[in-house]
């Protein structure tokens, strides 16, 4: 899985929790780019993307996510490292 493929998917994901068919992805979005993507927002994303991909970020990750791009190569990590 590749990063392109990555950021389509949580596209897809952004899409349908924030309910805003207009979204358009980049590893450089931000939540003050989105106006649904407030902190309750945010928890439900995490959530989703979590079950997507069949995995569970620590807190500590979760904070330290600065943009898209950051949860992309956060997911890489995972799903490359169980794909071995």
């Amino acid at each position: 899985m590749d990063k392109q493929a990555v950021l389509q998917a949580l596209n897809e994901i952004y899409v349908d929790v924030l309910d805003n068919e207009e979204i358009v992805l980049s590893p450089e979005t931000v939540a003050a780019d989105i106006e649904e993507w407030d902190s309750l927002s945010h928890i439900q994303l995490i959530v989703s993307v979590e079950k997507h991909f069949k995995l569970q970020f620590k807190t500590q990750e979760v904070q330290e996510f600065a943009n898209v791009g950051s949860i992309c190569d956060a997911i890489l990590v995972r799903v490359n490292a169980e794909l071995g």
